[in-house]
């Protein structure tokens, strides 16, 4: 039932935790995922907030969804074609870096002055080949499709789920929903997937009677169909789809079949050949000796 279970790298921020499940040693993707954060629940002291200054990215599309509730919080998100928008709960925003793309995320002023929250997830999605050079694009998706019931809600961020299709865009075979379960809920896993995985991010859940791990990226066995089940409540995020023919590489913020393109984009990332984004100019991040993210042989 349970193909494999990846206990992810905790990072301390100091005023939040980011746990990465993916890329590791373990696997490098599930489906088109690539790249697998989920960050909080924090609360940060006022007049704080997230600062993540502008870096690029290449050859893949970045999605930001934060969770409703007690910690929900707010990002301020602008890039370099131009792009600015407020991410909220219930509201996906889809970057596609393709070519190359620079942007940074903030916590907004209104946020700052309260005391920031953060609790959420950040994955990144490798685009198939014949887009991954393809010009940048961003998206913020509201209107998402909801299936629910007494016990049990899911959200559909991207892709065809449980008979709804979400309008955020897609490049390869893609799903993506948070399910939310009260006590006693349950919830099928469809299994229209080549490959499939979930996340318990906060209470309790099982698949089948197998209890799941806060904060592990449990990979499903394909094919199979399971029920999702909580005795207390539980939130869960489903992730997936199309699995890749073809090999590929990350290292820092870069994805790509193709090593030599990473190395491309690092010189130019270094060399300043990357475009700015307005409002956000004055800083950056440089490349550091060593990243935590990389993908192995």
């Amino acid at each position: 039932m349970f193909e494999q279970t990846i206990t992810p790298v905790t990072h301390d921020l100091g005023a939040f935790k980011v746990r990465r499940a993916l890329p590791s040693r373990q696997r490098t993707m599930v489906g088109p995922f690539i790249f697998v954060d989920q960050f909080g629940p924090a609360q940060m002291d006022l007049g704080a907030g997230m600062d993540v200054r502008p870096h690029p990215h290449i050859n893949l599309a970045t999605v930001t969804w934060l969770f409703a509730g007690d910690h929900a919080g707010a990002i301020d998100h602008r890039d370099s074609i131009g792009s600015f928008a407020t991410i909220r709960p219930g509201q996906v925003n889809l970057m596609t870096a393709g070519h190359g793309i620079v942007h940074s995320e903030r916590s907004p002023q209104s946020e700052r002055d309260s005391g920031a929250k953060l609790f959420g997830m950040q994955t990144w999605l490798a685009l198939p080949e014949a887009c991954e050079e393809m010009a940048p694009a961003f998206e913020a998706v509201q209107d998402l499709p909801v299936v629910e019931d007494q016990s049990a809600k899911a959200t559909v961020i991207m892709g065809n789920l449980w008979g709804q299709r979400a309008q955020t865009t897609t490049y390869a075979d893609t799903i993506y929903a948070e399910i939310l379960l009260g006590p006693g809920g349950t919830l099928p896993i469809d299994v229209n997937a080549d490959e499939r995985a979930v996340m318990l991010v906060s209470g309790e859940a099982d698949i089948d009677g197998q209890p799941l791990g806060l904060y592990e990226l449990t990979v499903l066995a394909p094919g199979q169909p399971m029920t999702l089940s909580s005795a207390q409540g539980g939130r869960v995020m489903l992730l997936g789809g199309e699995a890749f023919a073809s090999k590929r590489h990350v290292w820092w913020n870069f994805v790509s079949s193709r090593r030599e393109r990473i190395h491309q984009a690092r010189d130019d990332w270094n060399a300043g050949n990357f475009p700015k984004v307005p409002g956000d100019e004055e800083e950056w991040i440089p490349i550091p000796d060593q990243p935590n993210t990389v993908s192995y042989p």
